[in-house]
């Protein structure tokens, strides 16, 4: 797996972005009556780490002509270091397009937290390739990962083609592909044997395969992990049986990797994840950490895990960065990691949690 040397951007991503809001004081929705705003996808999640750390991304989407929304969330992307790209569509009134709007309290102890979207009208649903020189992305500018996930892929008819294209222009101009499987069954639902073509076709061409044992049984029909003991630790190689079937259907791919998540109240997980790159094995055991909001742990794992293959890390320390942004991420009130620099990543690996003075 060799990464594009002078490329322009670390990643790129196609998303559908839209607003979270969120109660405040970890309460319920129903009782609630002040809200935090956040721009928010899962793709632009992954974006984050290396985002922050300096590095170069853009997400492809699309906007909402003269809303104010559309405007917020341009200005968050700004501040957030990550670049975009795309068309504004016309709203055509209040029935036509918009951002999506997600609705999602942290919960708190053995309350868990729940999440409502509000898809209709979505402006993501109408990603199309048209509106995008791909030749000028991937072989002009250049891109060292194109991070691709099946909730796009899955959003609607079109979005499954556009990430087609991409991944086809992307393998067209060595570009590295990343997929993370994403599996929604309400997304799937009277449409599988159309998605299991998409995702198949996406998972053919991919260099990077991330999902749990739902994805990759549900997305690639591949048998899921053997039942083992109770707490995670004694599934792990469950995992990795799953791992290796996964690798035999799609050989192609050279790096597979899950996170594991036991819960065992809002406010604390154990926490844990897989990677096999090549045919060695690395394995973050199951440790317990403390969450504030649980939201974008996976996407902040698959972020901290991109950032390392982007550095040129060996693959143990991959697993590591991505564990620890996992972690991270699940520290603070957005749905993504901001880290302040790869020290403050490795000292929450380190489980190092002194004052800083």
């Amino acid at each position: 797996m060799e990464l594009k040397k002078d490329a322009k951007y670390a990643i790129v991503v196609p998303t559908s972005m839209g607003v979270r809001l969120t109660p405040k004081d970890r309460q319920p929705v129903q009782l609630s009556h002040e809200y935090s705003m956040y721009a928010t996808s899962a793709e632009s999640n992954v974006l984050n780490v290396a985002a922050s750390l300096g590095m170069n991304t853009k997400v492809l989407t699309n906007f909402v002509k003269d809303s104010p929304i559309a405007a917020f969330i341009k200005a968050e992307l700004r501040a957030r270091g990550i670049g975009y790209e795309g068309p504004e569509l016309p709203q055509e009134g209040p029935w036509g397009c918009r951002h999506q709007f997600n609705i999602a309290d942290n919960g708190y102890g053995l309350r868990g937290p729940v999440v409502t979207n509000d898809r209709a009208g979505e402006a993501g649903r109408l990603l199309r390739v048209e509106d995008y020189d791909l030749g000028r992305i991937f072989g002009e500018e250049g891109v060292q990962i194109l991070h691709l996930s099946g909730l796009i892929a899955a959003l609607s008819p079109g979005t499954g083609q556009f990430c087609l294209a991409l991944a086809r222009a992307a393998k067209k101009y060595g570009t590295v592909i990343s997929f993370d499987l994403n599996y929604r069954a309400s997304f799937w639902k009277g449409r599988e044997e159309e998605l299991r073509a998409v995702f198949s076709e996406i998972a053919s061409a991919a260099d990077i395969l991330i999902g749990n044992e739902e994805d990759f049984q549900l997305a690639l029909g591949i048998q899921g992990p053997e039942a083992g003991g109770k707490d995670l630790s004694a599934k792990i190689e469950g995992f990795q049986g799953m791992i290796q079937r996964v690798k035999e259907a799609y050989p192609q791919a050279q790096v597979f990797a899950t996170t594991l998540r036991q819960v065992v109240s809002a406010n604390s997980h154990m926490w844990g994840a897989i990677l096999l790159a090549g045919e060695v094995w690395h394995v973050e055991e199951p440790r317990e950490i403390s969450v504030l909001d649980r939201i974008g742990g996976g996407d902040s794992f698959v972020g901290g895990l991109l950032y390392g293959i982007l550095k040129g890390w060996e693959p143990e320390k991959w697993l590591q960065f991505g564990w620890a942004t996992g972690a991270l991420a699940t520290t603070m009130l957005q749905d993504y990691c901001t880290p302040s620099g790869e020290d403050q990543v490795w000292s929450v690996y380190a489980g190092n949690a002194r004052v800083k003075r």
